[in-house]
């Protein structure tokens, strides 16, 4: 699993994305405490626990389909494409069931038993950054990151829960708000044949494959070469702290018979957003979360966004599924871009209404999906994918996509090299070989090109990827992998020189990587990386850098348990960057660009000694080398160091 947050959140960081990981993998905590039944598992279901390809759910339920219902959950065994690995991580979220579903669970159940669990975290940075420095800080409240959550659920059909957060710099019971964030959501699963899903406050909708609205979890490009199909719920809870990307209000599944099912929605909730000089529009949609200074707070609640759609499906067969999504937007005020040729296509206005078919139609070792949508007065989208089985050992995915320059969605998220889908075509080839019961050979290849211009690129760029990683395991004692991975894609050339335009030119990123991890007995493993990489701008000479650390992992059957790392990295700057994993606080792992000359280290303690509840602490530290200072603006603190403290405490029963 800590691969997988590595991997899909380190592409989503270097995209200017949002770290999900909360929302998209507590579910397996449920399912660790009531596994899901492979008997009456759908796609979605699978598809949300993010341990299974898109190939690999559709070879399980073929098989299922095939021979009838699993008798035992080493039957598994028998599914072509499912290697002992990934089996193995499958394991402890599945069981076999007999037959009887949940279905009639009454909801008097589902409110009083199940799970309840109470978060309670706190953080600040040691180290005082400009913005809070007396006697005029520019930030309203302390440094120190408050959260707290409680959940209840029961398997995978209730989850209750009530979240809080204060960012560093937000004022706290100031003003009467006390934290800065809330959210709050009831949603239920399979209330009977006829209801399958009800969600009330705030929930997230995922539709198709992402080209109209996708507010859930979707892979990206990771090493996870063949996971690029959609195969989210349509509905689903929402109990994370980003603060932009959710629906709030309600909305249901509905099944109007065996093979058609109807889900409805709505949402009406304030936005932050940067008002225009004459205060009758906004210029953009504030995606930040923070409201620290007098005007980011001047810019809260500055429009309200009302959503509503709907998403009618139809399942002939266990083999086809199409869908079509229907998504209209207002704004109480109208989006107005300041006008800048790279967004001279961008969505003006206060109304905005999508339209879109995806599809799933799975024939023999081949699985096709797609969706190909439209804006009204607005240009289209399309997206066509097929996961190819060749044999047990080999996996294709092959993807294409166009989204025209014009196209407009305010919550499209698909797959692509660039958020929002629009201005991009390209081709993507990933590959996965088993040619060996320890060995993994995956890769992938990625063409694309924009045909217009964008942020901060005065001219049509294009670009290729390739990434390579070759890895070994062996059952609780190695996990160790070499990963190359290059990319070309046209990059804005700064020039010195005042009298002259900023050139659009190919930049050209290398890194390498060599991972092991070592367990030294059953309780202790150690882990060693290095990263060597550089980036060259084409005519210049390339700028290089390297990375190395050692981690240390203690989890013992006993109460106590830690992680610690020291790295030490040296780079020309943030253009030759890593990006690391680092264990957190129960789901606040991280993944943090290391550039720059320095040292960094952590120390995680976990303590579960009392019953039913965890109590976590955590101290990390970096350290430069260079003489560099940590922060810039009103972040900057003036030091060569930065220290950060957390500490956690969780209460289950």
């Amino acid at each position: 699993m800590d691969q997988l947050i590595e991997d899909v959140v380190a592409q989503q960081a270097e995209e200017g994305g949002e770290f999900t990981f909360n929302a998209a993998f507590d579910v397996l905590e449920a399912y660790a405490r009531r596994p899901l039944d492979l008997n009456a598992a759908t796609a979605e279901e699978l598809g949300s626990l993010y341990l299974l390809s898109p190939l690999q759910i559709d070879r399980l339920l073929a098989y299922r389909e095939a021979l009838g219902r699993f008798i035992s959950i080493y039957e598994l065994q028998a599914v072509p494409g499912l290697d002992l690995e990934t089996i193995r991580r499958l394991l402890p979220y599945v069981k076999v069931g007999t037959g009887l579903d949940d279905v009639s669970v009454p909801l008097s159940t589902l409110l009083t038993q199940g799970t309840r669990e109470v978060y309670i975290r706190a953080g600040r940075r040691l180290e005082r950054a400009r913005g809070y420095t007396p006697p005029n800080p520019a930030y309203a409240g302390s440094p120190l990151r408050l959260y707290t959550k409680y959940r209840q659920r029961y398997g995978n059909q209730l989850s209750l829960g009530v979240v809080a957060e204060k960012d560093p710099g937000e004022p706290f019971f100031r003003g009467g708000r006390g934290f800065d964030f809330y959210s709050a959501h009831l949603f239920l699963r399979n209330l009977d044949r006829r209801v399958r899903a009800v969600a009330l406050g705030d929930f997230t909708v995922s539709m198709g494959q992402g080209l109209i609205l996708f507010t859930g979890f979707g892979f990206g490009k990771s090493s996870y070469t063949t996971s690029v199909a959609r195969t989210s719920p349509t509905l689903q809870p929402y109990a994370s702290v980003n603060e932009f990307n959710f629906m709030r209000g309600a909305g249901t599944t509905l099944a109007l018979g065996e093979d058609l099912e109807l889900t409805l929605f709505g949402s009406h909730r304030r936005r932050t957003a940067n008002p225009t000089r004459d205060s009758l529009g906004v210029t953009s949609l504030n995606l930040s979360g923070y409201h620290r200074t007098v005007g980011e707070r001047m810019d809260r609640n500055a429009l309200t966004q009302t959503s509503y759609g709907g998403s009618l499906r139809y399942r002939p067969t266990p083999r086809l599924h199409l869908g079509l999504n229907l998504l209209g937007e207002h704004l109480s005020r109208p989006l107005l871009p300041t006008p800048r040729p790279y967004n001279r296509f961008y969505f003006r206005g206060t109304d905005l209404q999508n339209v879109s078919l995806d599809y799933r139609y799975r024939l023999r070792n081949f699985s096709f999906f797609g969706e190909v949508a439209g804006a009204v007065g607005a240009g289209t989208a399309m997206l066509h994918g097929v996961n190819l089985g060749i044999d047990r050992r080999t996996d294709v995915a092959v993807v294409y996509r166009k989204y025209d320059r014009d196209y407009q969605a305010l919550s499209a998220q698909p797959f692509g090299e660039s958020g929002g889908g629009r201005n991009e075509e390209g081709l993507y080839v990933g590959l996965e070989v088993r040619p060996a019961a320890r060995w993994r050979i995956n890769a992938y290849y990625d063409l694309w090109h924009h045909d217009w211009v964008r942020y901060n690129l005065d001219a049509p760029t294009a670009g290729r990827e390739y990434r390579l990683r070759l890895s070994y395991a062996r059952k609780r004692k190695l996990d160790s992998y070499l990963e190359i991975r290059t990319e070309t894609k046209g990059a804005t050339l700064r020039s010195d020189q005042d009298d002259r335009l900023d050139a659009v030119v190919d930049r050209t990123r290398f890194q390498a990587r060599l991972h092991a991890g070592y367990h030294l007995s059953p309780t202790l493993e150690w882990r060693s990386r290095l990263d060597m990489g550089f980036t060259r701008y084409a005519g210049t000479d390339a700028r290089r850098g390297i990375l190395l650390f050692q981690d240390l992992h203690y989890r013992p059957m006993g109460p106590l348990s830690f992680s610690a790392r020291l790295a030490a990295f040296a780079t020309p700057g943030y253009e030759v960057r890593f990006y690391e994993y680092e264990n957190g606080l129960t789901y606040n792992a991280y993944v943090l660009p290391y550039y720059g000359e320095g040292v960094r280290g952590y120390l995680l303690l976990r303590y579960k000694g009392i019953r039913g509840l965890t109590l976590e602490a955590r101290a990390a530290r970096s350290q430069s080398t260079d003489g560099n200072t940590f922060g810039t603006g009103q972040e900057a603190t003036g030091k060569t160091h930065r220290t950060d403290l957390s500490a956690q405490v969780i209460w289950r029963w």
